[in-house]
């Protein structure tokens, strides 16, 4: 009986510094990987300027990322987060939840829009997937966008998201959390009516009134990212309210 006991206990030690083994080198490797596309973005920064002429509009180099990532389509930028990141479109929707910019195995993943979407001009609504990093960087801040201080300011309703032929200004109507679910990852709609009811029922999740009308909303921008451990998640929708020529 002592035997078996000594046994038992062998195992539990054993067992117990295997879990530990286990949990650091996933710590060690998310660092790593967090690490990694942080200095990508950095890298990016050389080819990503602010118009002297206007501050909100960007003037990005997409020959040069496309030359690094040919799936690059768009740089996005949230106000008052650290929202700011070329954004890539992969085959599907899983790709990029676990690959970097730079096609490279990464945990942290990069900033993708939804497959389906053709940044054509037809899309009628734009999703944009990141993880919650908890480090600050991806969507992590896009729970920001959850507090009255962030949707008080008008400043940071605005979202701008440029392609190499146009910079859009969409916004903010609505911001919620929600458990995973697909009913707002929907690009296609049969006609206006169906759309107009599908903005409209985005826009009475909201926790906050914007006190947008969504009257002749063509179409519009969708940031989705995980939330509380991945049992919810953050999601910010916004109207285009102008378009103009990138330069």
């Amino acid at each position: 009986m002592k035997k078996f006991i000594k046994i038992i206990f062998v195992l539990i030690i054993l067992l117990s510094i295997t879990g530990i083994i286990y949990f650091s080198y996933n710590i060690i490797n998310w660092n790593l990987n967090v690490n990694e596309n942080k200095k990508i973005k950095e890298d990016q920064k050389k080819l990503i300027k602010v118009d002297n002429d206007n501050k909100d509009k960007y003037i990005i180099d997409f020959k040069k990322l496309k030359e690094i990532n040919s799936d690059t389509v768009a740089y996005i930028k949230v106000n008052n987060t650290n929202i700011d990141y070329s954004v890539v479109r992969g085959k599907d929707n899983s790709y990029y939840l676990n690959h970097n910019f730079n096609k490279e195995y990464n945990i942290a993943g990069w900033i993708f829009a939804d497959y389906n979407n053709k940044f054509d001009g037809t899309d009628k609504n734009i999703i944009l997937y990141g993880h919650d990093t908890k480090d600050g960087s991806m969507f992590e801040t896009l729970k920001y966008t959850l507090n009255k201080d962030w949707q008080d300011n008008k400043d940071n309703r605005i979202v701008t998201l440029t392609t190499e032929k146009d910079t859009y200004k969409y916004e903010a109507f609505s911001t919620y959390t929600i458990k995973p679910e697909d009913y707002y990852i929907n690009t296609e709609f049969n006609n206006d009516n169906e759309f107009n009811n599908f903005i409209n029922k985005l826009k009475s999740r909201s926790i906050y009134d914007y006190n947008v009308d969504l009257t002749n909303t063509k179409d519009i921008l969708t940031l989705s990212s995980c939330y509380n451990l991945g049992n919810k998640r953050v999601v910010l929708h916004a109207r285009k309210i102008n378009e103009e020529k990138s330069e």
